[in-house]
């Protein structure tokens, strides 16, 4: 398995060449045109709206990678919480040529992240209470996962698989492929088997005697059940916890900041929620040259 996410030094490396290389390409021509791009300069970092700052630490990389002469330093740490807005978080010194061709990525990035944290940490305040963990999803910004479950996990939310390779996840397509939910727990236990595999396995159901399948096969670890009204859930919980007591429950489809509450049932172990990524709304942050 590759390891590609925000924990791998050179998955984020990767991540900020790539992303350098888009933004820059053959040289940045207007700065290169507007002054002497040997001076130097100061530049501040604003927040102006409240928010669960994230991107903090990957700024730094970016600033480091692109040129490692500039001083770079925060007033405060991935997590935190801005409310005294707008406010200067963040002050760069050095050549301001490097300031600006590392502008757009830096803002880019730390305004997405911190829209993803801000928006992860009201989900997370909700269901904490109820002992219950918000995950991720895989809809996300194609090349800009990284840094958005990064972002997840900064607003205290947890990874679901990172890609293809990390979980088995058995959806209904997958089932409907293989021809029932039997076969297809079969055919994983069979594969897993062969293949001398120790890796999670969860599985999608669609109605109660999927889940029942499910709960009593010996491959699955936590069964996803997605758009179950809570009544339902409630009695999938009471199957659960006479019938394999270990197994983990997942729940998902449409359930969001306005609804979530009847699904926060004691028993469930998470709640994936898809809008974490693609529905966060970039917080206003900007760069001024001063």
């Amino acid at each position: 398995m590759t390891q590609r996410d925000f924990h791998n030094p050179a998955a984020i490396r990767a991540f900020i060449e790539q992303a350098l290389n888009e933004d820059i390409g053959d040289g940045d021509i207007t700065t290169k045109s507007s002054f002497n791009n040997d001076i130097s300069g100061v530049a501040h970092c604003f927040v102006k709206e409240k928010c669960t700052i994230a991107g903090v630490a990957l700024a730094i990389q970016i600033c480091n990678y692109l040129d490692p002469q500039l001083d770079v330093n925060f007033s405060c740490k991935d997590g935190d919480v801005i409310e005294d807005v707008p406010v200067c978080i963040g002050v760069m010194s050095g050549k301001l040529s490097s300031i600006l061709q590392i502008e757009r990525l830096l803002l880019n990035a730390m305004q997405r992240m911190s829209g993803i944290a801000t928006l992860t940490k009201q989900y997370v305040q909700l269901a904490q209470a109820a002992g219950i963990d918000i995950y991720d999803t895989r809809k996300t910004t194609p090349n800009f996962r990284l840094p958005e479950k990064w972002a997840v996990v900064i607003g205290g939310g947890v990874n679901h698989r990172f890609g293809l390779d990390d979980q088995i996840l058995i959806k209904d397509n997958h089932i409907m492929a293989a021809g029932d939910i039997q076969s297809v727990l079969d055919n994983c236990l069979s594969f897993c088997n062969q293949q001398n595999l120790s890796i999670p396995v969860i599985v999608e159901v669609k109605n109660e005697q999927e889940f029942l399948t499910a709960l009593k096969h010996s491959i699955v670890n936590r069964i996803l059940i997605d758009n179950h009204t809570p009544d339902v859930l409630e009695k999938y919980v009471k199957y659960r916890n006479t019938i394999a007591p270990t197994k983990k429950l997942e729940i998902s489809g449409g359930i969001n900041l306005d609804n979530i509450k009847p699904y926060l049932i004691q028993g469930i172990n998470c709640i994936s929620v898809g809008a974490l990524t693609h529905h966060a709304i970039s917080v206003d942050i900007s760069l001024k040259i001063v």
